[in-house]
């Protein structure tokens, strides 16, 4: 009866002892997999969409990929604000917002708020400053860790992520 005993604990070590190399294997996949990249929410006239990063960089602004398909498009009508959330990880960063809108004359003008500083900005709401204009396109850039140098004496912040909205423009009477 002792040796059946003897042989049932070595077992249970065997089976222990493969259970932990499963389990650190798995720990060892999992943590080689990438984190999820932050998301940014627009919201408008009731309506809201999470979208990805268009392109994403380390903090470095290296090792950078690309989702053109994470562009998003959300209906913005004339004159009406959009709300902006930015995930934790964007307001952990220098970041701001860059958009295009159509004046009622059919001249589009470029915008952009100020520079965000990190962890003081985790949303922004974007009011166009001309009566009855449309907005076009919006932009969160998420500025990296690194600075450059212009010619000019200038100091350049690179551009570490982009999420990228379109805006349906279709006019809510046809």
């Amino acid at each position: 009866m002792r040796r059946q005993g003897v042989s049932a604990v070595r077992g249970a070590r065997r089976r222990s002892a493969a259970v932990l190399v499963l389990a650190a294997a798995g720990l060892a996949v999992a943590g080689c997999s990438a984190p999820p990249k932050p998301e940014v929410t627009f919201y408008a006239a009731g309506h809201s969409v999470a979208v990805r990063p268009t392109q994403h960089c380390d903090e470095n602004v290296e090792n950078c990929s690309a989702d053109p398909d994470a562009a998003a498009v959300l209906r913005v009508p004339a004159g009406r604000p959009l709300q902006i959330s930015v995930d934790d990880g964007v307001a952990a960063t220098p970041w701001q917002v860059v958009f295009r809108y159509r004046v009622p004359g059919g001249e589009r003008v470029d915008g952009r708020s100020e520079v965000f500083a990190p962890d003081k900005q985790f949303a922004y709401t974007l009011r166009l400053p001309e009566e009855g204009a449309q907005l076009e396109t919006v932009e969160v850039h998420q500025f990296g860790a690194v600075l450059f140098q212009r010619v000019d004496g200038g100091i350049d912040f690179p551009t570490r992520a982009t999420w990228v909205l379109s805006v349906d423009d279709r006019d809510d009477r046809g």
